[in-house]
């Protein structure tokens, strides 16, 4: 059996059924399956999950039944073979069909022939399955052709035109570059790229942080310079927000939103390893990777700390040089590579969200001292949670000024979404 369609119907199970991050379901079911292509295993992964919505629309014109009464089995392997004949044009139509139909008969015993049937039917009639007209329901059209949840095509078309609309959705759908940086405690970006070129790693600067490294290749976290903490994994949308905070040597940093700790790792770096990082988090589990993290890059200036950051902690009232707000946020703009979110049906979490992110967002910017920094930021692509929850957090705490605002989109900038703002305390 393929040991590559075999990885990553495990892997789409588990996310269907556990509803387990495809990221971290991918990385385990490689770990154990063994693929002889990682490549082509995430490749049809992220596939299917970028495209489910699209996929069952068109598994739904050859069945009765409604697909959401489906078993996760049989789903799962239709939705494998459809995505190969649709779209992996390295997948000849008889391989999409015979490999779903072996997968059947190991793990979806006696509905093999079903299966068969189905995705042999509409290799005869594939072009007979149209897309519902735009003009009739214009929401509709773009949730099946792009595979968005409904009210997310929704939001989005009341905040940009249309025309930028699609060019986001399909950003969304591209999988995305593998981004790192390096330690700066232990090497620059031209020492690690020549280190990653050198053991066969395909590698490219980034265009926007100023040590970013795009990087092509298998294993890449199992290599011994991850291991030996001479790089981590960043993407360069992140990596801004930390280098717009611009933290110094000997300053006290407070990241209250730390986890999984990226921004509070590359600030330490950016100070030289000198000061302190005082990195928190609610979940105190988050807390011990940040911890673990710190001492793979040999960081010993941040302190972890549990806290609930909606409320402000007297202690550190006006003690912080710098304070980052990474808020927690819809996950719009990291769709790339978390696909799953598109299908969360959590429309009115989000319509919440703006009210727990200033009440963060408050109580955070009385840790910062008098000319200090407040930075807001979070991995999404909404004014709700973004411009508005700044100029509402603005309106009412007159000492602070907005010194500069970044929107980061897919399609423009080759990044993840992500906002960033950063705000000065008045003397």
């Amino acid at each position: 059996m393929d040991s590559n369609r075999r990885t990553a119907y495990f892997t789409l199970k588990d996310i269907e059924e556990n509803s387990a991050f495809s990221n971290l379901a991918l990385n385990y079911h490689i770990k154990v399956g063994k693929p002889k292509s990682t490549d082509f295993v995430r490749r049809l992964v992220y596939g299917v999950l970028e495209n489910k919505i699209y996929l069952d629309y068109i598994i739904q014109h050859y069945i009765k039944t409604p697909i959401e009464k489906m078993d996760a089995n049989v789903k799962t392997l239709l939705r494998m073979g459809i995505y190969q004949v649709e779209f992996m044009e390295s997948v000849p139509d008889y391989a999409a069909v015979t490999e779903s139909v072996k997968l059947a008969k190991r793990y979806s015993k006696g509905r093999e022939g079903f299966i068969n049937a189905v995705l042999r039917n509409y290799l005869r009639t594939k072009d007979d399955v149209k897309l519902p007209e735009r003009d009739e329901d214009e929401v509709k059209y773009l949730s099946i052709k792009y595979s968005y949840a409904p009210w997310i095509i929704r939001l989005w078309l009341n905040q940009f035109d249309i025309s930028f609309l699609e060019e986001l959705l399909q950003a969304g759908n591209q999988i995305a570059d593998l981004v790192i940086r390096p330690n700066l405690l232990r090497l620059d970006r031209s020492k690690l790229k020549k280190l990653l070129k050198d053991k066969g790693y395909t590698v490219e600067e980034g265009h926007l942080a100023k040590t970013a490294l795009h990087v092509k290749g298998q294993d890449l976290l199992d290599d011994s310079l991850y291991k030996d903490g001479m790089f981590s994994v960043q993407d360069e949308s992140s990596m801004i927000a930390v280098e717009l905070l611009d933290p110094k040597p000997y300053e006290t940093i407070i990241d209250v939103c730390a986890a999984p700790g990226g921004k509070s790792i590359y600030a330490a770096e950016l100070m030289e390893n000198k000061g302190e990082v005082i990195a928190q988090d609610i979940y105190k589990k988050k807390l011990n990777l940040i911890e673990k993290d710190a001492e793979r890059n040999g960081i010993s200036i941040i302190n972890t700390r549990s806290w609930d950051s909606t409320r402000p902690d007297t202690k550190f009232l006006g003690k912080a040089d710098r304070v980052i707000v990474d808020a927690p946020c819809s996950g719009l703009g990291v769709i790339r590579r978390k696909p799953e979110i598109k299908y969360k049906d959590n429309e009115l979490d989000v319509k919440e969200l703006p009210k727990k992110q200033l009440s963060i967002l408050i109580a955070s910017s009385k840790y910062v001292k008098n000319n200090g920094i407040l930075l807001y930021s979070t991995c999404t692509i909404n004014k709700e949670e973004n411009q508005n929850v700044v100029n509402e957090f603005i309106k009412d705490n007159k000492t602070f000024v907005i010194e500069d605002s970044i929107q980061l989109f897919p399609n423009i900038n080759g990044t993840d979404g992500f906002y960033i703002c950063k705000m000065r305390r008045k003397p």
